[in-house]
């Protein structure tokens, strides 16, 4: 495989894409283009699928979302109507699609990734979509906080409840009290910090998109308190007419009520829930996350009805 990198310029700033290409490309396999969480995290995670390339013969495609990592400027600082309006990274992603010349590809969205995939298939109804698969993510915020306070009360002391009920009416979330629940909450749902055993895409440096993500979820995962707080589409999965993958884990932030409620709203949906897997089911069990998305893929490389 082959990697090279570009720039799109983009409402008067560039986002940044990384394209991976197979040394024996297959004939017919679309592209699949790779949507990373946050709002504020990176694409830097998504190259540990680096060798799907090469296992199916397909181009990828990874981009930091506008705002974050490599498609950070300064000149964006106190612009925070960018990041109040989702659609400034729905837009992105056409304008990606465009840019790459993508007329054909799958789409992979992971946590917010994943919720981004769905107001895109849903809002704009784009063309050439072979699949998406929906990785760890939600179609509802409501549902999501309930399903993390139910955790908290069936699997935290009554003490980290108490704490947590403090911070929600308050506003305080950088009480460290609460700080230390929530790491103890993300360490077993979502992932543990990096370390010298991670592969090094997990552990390189980046430049997280704050800003983006105060705007949209707010300053806890646990609840969202920005723009996520409206945030529902339960009720319109069923316009959503593209083959859908569902992954989540057993012990994933996307409970699997959370999964289980896109599986039955999305017509014909699959859903794979992975044992013993959090929020990174790709790093959790990375060789059983590439061979379901690999079969995911190749099955669906053909234009759907």
């Amino acid at each position: 495989m082959h990697v090279t990198e570009g720039r799109m310029p983009y409402l008067g700033f560039s986002t940044y894409y990384r394209v991976v290409r197979p040394d024996h490309p297959a004939p017919g396999r679309a592209p699949l283009v790779l949507l990373h969480g946050g709002p504020g995290s990176t694409h830097n995670y998504f190259e540990v699928l680096d060798g799907l390339a090469d296992l199916d013969g397909r181009t990828l495609v990874m981009y930091d979302q506008l705002g974050c990592g490599l498609s950070w400027d300064d000149a964006m600082a106190g612009k925070d109507d960018l990041w109040r309006d989702l659609g400034t990274w729905d837009r992105e992603l056409i304008a990606l699609r465009e840019h790459l010349g993508l007329d054909a590809c799958h789409l992979l969205g992971q946590s917010w990734g994943g919720m981004l995939a769905i107001e895109y298939l849903v809002d704009y109804r784009p063309q050439g979509v072979r699949s998406v698969v929906l990785s760890s993510t939600l179609a509802s915020s409501a549902l999501w906080a309930e399903e993390h306070h139910r955790i908290l009360r069936h699997f935290f002391l009554k003490e980290d409840q108490d704490v947590v009920a403090r911070a929600e009416a308050t506003g305080q979330y950088d009480d460290p009290a609460f700080r230390a629940v929530e790491a103890r909450f993300m360490r077993l749902y979502c992932s543990d910090p990096a370390s010298p055993s991670d592969p090094e895409c997990v552990r390189r440096p980046k430049r997280a998109g704050r800003e983006s993500y105060l705007a949209t979820q707010g300053d806890n995962e646990l609840k969202a308190t920005g723009v996520f707080q409206t945030w529902d589409y339960s009720s319109r999965l069923e316009e959503i007419h593209t083959p859908a993958l569902i992954i989540s884990g057993t012990e994933d932030l996307c409970t699997p009520r959370v999964a289980k409620q896109m599986a039955d709203g999305i017509p014909g949906s699959r859903w794979e829930l992975m044992p013993g897997c959090r929020h990174m089911c790709f790093l959790d069990d990375h060789d059983r996350y590439v061979a379901l998305v690999s079969a995911w893929l190749r099955e669906h490389d053909a234009p759907h009805a």
